[in-house]
């Protein structure tokens, strides 16, 4: 199977030199290979992927004028053909490994964690706060944030509640009852973000003690800030979460918002799992709720 995408990675690019090939098994849409222990590929694994890996690779192309953090930059990329195993990105790999909550845990400096709290906000002011892109402004992502939770809810409904216990159906139907009538969540201002900014998508420098980049930007679009902050709360917890909102311009009007997306996250990764048939997916996102 590798070799397949390492022909087709230079039938594109035939003066690429690849000297050996790793394949990640992290990727949940995407299948991801290491090349030269230098390069990262990415295949979509399905075909409404190959689009979003399009538009991916667009957005890139901006934020990387705007942010100085590192990101994947697509040095290389092929969309000529929009077939899976065919269409592929590829970026100079981002030295360092997920800074999951166990390296967080390990840091005994409270200045230490104070800079990468800053490191992280910095970087979401800097994102949240650039001008729309041409190919974000131009998809159809003018769905109001009130909309798209309500689509959430429904799809919940009809494709959860029968695998859900009776009393965690009604709490899931509080939840975001709370949410959708609410006022305030009529109207959210809509910012460009991450879209999935967790410990697996921050990368971490241990030998220079820093956050040396952010990568997967493919759930990257147009969304409520919050959405952002709801991925550092569900991956490093509460107190580190309360550094990072009070550093951020009108945290605390957001903290909310930021609780109930966090309480969504199981419920999505079950969704995932029914879309695609992804039998791990969806029991790890439902096995709470059963």
């Amino acid at each position: 199977m590798i070799s397949t995408y390492v022909r087709r990675i230079q039938e594109v690019y035939p003066n690429l030199h690849i000297q050996d090939v790793k394949q990640n098994e992290i990727g949940q849409n995407n299948d991801v290979f290491i090349l030269n222990q230098s390069l990262v590929f990415r295949f979509p694994k399905y075909q409404q992927g190959i689009d979003k890996l399009k538009r991916e690779t667009e957005l890139l192309e901006s934020i990387s004028k705007t942010v100085a953090m590192p990101i994947p930059f697509p040095a290389y990329k092929s969309f000529d053909e929009m077939e899976v195993g065919k269409a592929f990105m590829g970026y100079k790999l981002i030295e360092g490994s997920p800074f999951w909550k166990e390296e967080l845990i390990n840091i005994k400096s409270q200045n230490l964690t104070n800079t990468i709290a800053s490191q992280l906000v910095t970087f979401l002011i800097e994102l949240h706060s650039m001008d729309i892109p041409i190919t974000v402004a131009s998809q159809k992502q003018h769905e109001s944030v009130h909309r798209i939770i309500e689509n959430l809810f429904i799809r919940i409904k009809e494709k959860l509640f029968p695998f859900m216990r009776v009393d965690a159906q009604e709490k899931v139907v509080d939840n975001f009852n709370t949410f959708l009538n609410n006022t305030h969540n009529q109207n959210l201002e809509k910012t460009l973000i991450h879209g999935d900014f967790g410990a697996g998508n921050i990368i971490w420098d241990p030998k220079e003690n820093r956050v040396a980049g952010v990568i997967d930007f493919g759930g990257a679009g147009l969304g409520d800030p919050a959405y952002d902050f709801a991925g550092i709360l569900s991956s490093y917890g509460e107190e580190f979460f309360e550094i990072c909102i009070n550093l951020y311009p009108g945290g605390r009007r957001i903290s909310e918002r930021v609780h109930f997306y966090r309480s969504t996250f199981a419920l999505q990764e079950a969704l995932h799992g029914i879309d695609h048939n992804d039998q791990e997916a969806f029991e790890n996102g439902i096995k709470e709720f059963r």
